[in-house]
């Protein structure tokens, strides 16, 4: 990692945040689970590499006695599919999740159109219950990886879901991996939230919707809630300077609407955090398109070929390549082939994210010899 330039204003609002917030009922029993994985591969496969992602949304809650809560659109996708292939790619994973979000191998079958019971048939008088024909060849690939992955016990799954819950956790995890040094690597593709209510400014029981509820998060009369929320400390620098392995690569996402301030945000970024990479990607193309941007000044596009980018009720074709400033022409997007299945995108990421770290792990080997 570079030398520490960590900001004291915000490494002691950062302390605060964790002075002031109580750490959540499941941290002691995660951290034993992350210790024990954590020592696990580094006594038997001392070479192997390590990555934490991180997937879902962060809750807000409104009260302390939670009812209501603030939350963002985010179902775990990106962070879900990135674990599988960062499987495929040798790394033993810890997913930390937004609990009930979509989950590497099951996310087939659970964020499908079809009910997960289209998939099944019953078998003959008997009663048995198969897979329908059509889906056995895709379930046993997906089952025969889950059941690689769970046998060599590479995935290790934590839940959390408000952003405290996400940020205790977030910290415990990078200095449980510490003695994976640069072969660890930190791919925080959860969408965590930007604002919080402090503890105590927070409701203990339900805010009521009556007209005398005064007072509190919530004021004012029966038709309106005016809730105060103040910025969750920035901690990304605390990550990169003081919680992660020493050596270690940490990733982090920007997401942007508007395609003109992608790039530079991302520069912002990296400037503001020190850290290696940002992947940026606009809302309306980040199924089939991402950018590498990292403090060198490096700008990469990774493109789904367009033979192979699946439909997207949410995707706007036309917006392809609007977000690129610099017009380079190193791209991975490979057209021609024929068509069976939508390629993810990720699987474009992800072998790209290890060949970068392998060699920011050779760099840095090099540095301190």
């Amino acid at each position: 990692m570079p030398p520490s330039t960590t900001n004291g204003t915000a490494a002691d609002a950062a302390e605060e945040y964790f002075q002031t917030n109580p750490p959540p009922k499941a941290l002691a029993s995660h951290q034993a689970l992350a210790r024990e994985f954590v020592q696990y591969h580094h006594e038997t496969s001392p070479g192997r590499r390590m990555v934490l992602v991180t997937s879902g949304g962060t809750t807000v809650p409104l009260e302390n006695q939670t009812v209501r809560f603030i939350d963002n659109f985010s179902a775990g996708t990106r962070g879900a599919t990135s674990a599988e292939y960062f499987l495929k790619n040798g790394y033993a994973v810890i997913f930390l999740h937004r609990q009930f979000s979509l989950l590497p191998y099951s996310r087939h079958y659970s964020h499908s159109t079809n009910c997960f019971l289209d998939f099944m048939d019953e078998d003959g008088p008997e009663g048995g219950v198969v897979v329908r024909k059509e889906y056995q060849e895709k379930m046993r690939r997906v089952l025969e990886e889950y059941h690689y992955a769970k046998q060599n016990r590479l995935l290790l799954l934590l839940p959390f879901t408000t952003v405290t819950e996400y940020l205790f956790e977030l910290r415990g995890l990078a200095e449980i991996m510490r003695p994976i040094g640069s072969g660890a690597l930190f791919y925080l593709a959860a969408a965590v939230s930007d604002f919080f209510i402090p503890r105590e400014r927070m409701e203990e029981h339900k805010i009521q919707s009556r007209e005398d509820n005064t007072g509190g998060v919530g004021s004012g009369n029966s038709r309106q809630l005016v809730i105060n929320l103040d910025p969750v400390p920035k901690f990304l620098n605390n990550l990169v300077q003081s919680w992660a392995p020493t050596g270690s690569m940490v990733v982090s996402f920007k997401l942007e609407t508007d395609p003109n301030l992608l790039v530079a945000k991302a520069e912002q970024a990296l400037q503001r955090y020190q850290h290696d990479l940002v992947i940026g990607n606009l809302l309306t193309t980040r199924k089939w398109e991402v950018v590498f941007v990292t403090r060198d000044g490096g700008e990469h596009w990774i493109r789904v070929p367009k033979t192979r980018r699946s439909k997207s009720f949410s995707g706007i074709e036309a917006d392809i390549g609007t977000a690129e400033r610099k017009h380079e022409e190193h791209h991975v997007d490979l057209e021609g082939g024929k068509v069976t299945e939508g390629m993810e995108i990720e699987s474009l990421i992800i072998p790209e994210l290890a060949y970068l770290h392998g060699e920011t792990m050779k760099q840095r080997a090099e540095q301190s010899a």
